[in-house]
């Protein structure tokens, strides 16, 4: 499945991050932005290739979106899942 959008969580796959969950906020042809409100915020996104992330089918509302909602969503997810 190659339908990248914004505000779908998405885990990377590959590099020192590998399993960590993010927010997609922007996409390209090649590279998706993600943040996860604490070390990648919405000023300092990291790209990542699409072949490197996984898509968890999970969409959230992005359009006024800060930090601390990103930190909370990713929380929740957290808990639901349960990886805390």
């Amino acid at each position: 499945m190659d339908r990248f959008e914004v505000g779908m969580l998405a885990r990377s796959k590959a590099g020192h991050d590998k399993g960590h969950v993010y927010i997609i906020m922007k996409e390209d042809n090649a590279y998706v932005y993600l943040v996860d409100g604490s070390l990648r915020t919405l000023d300092r996104p990291k790209k990542k290739k699409k072949i490197h992330v996984q898509i968890i089918l999970q969409q959230h509302e992005t359009s006024d979106i800060d930090d601390v909602a990103i930190k909370r969503i990713l929380k929740l997810f957290d808990k639901e899942t349960g990886r805390i």
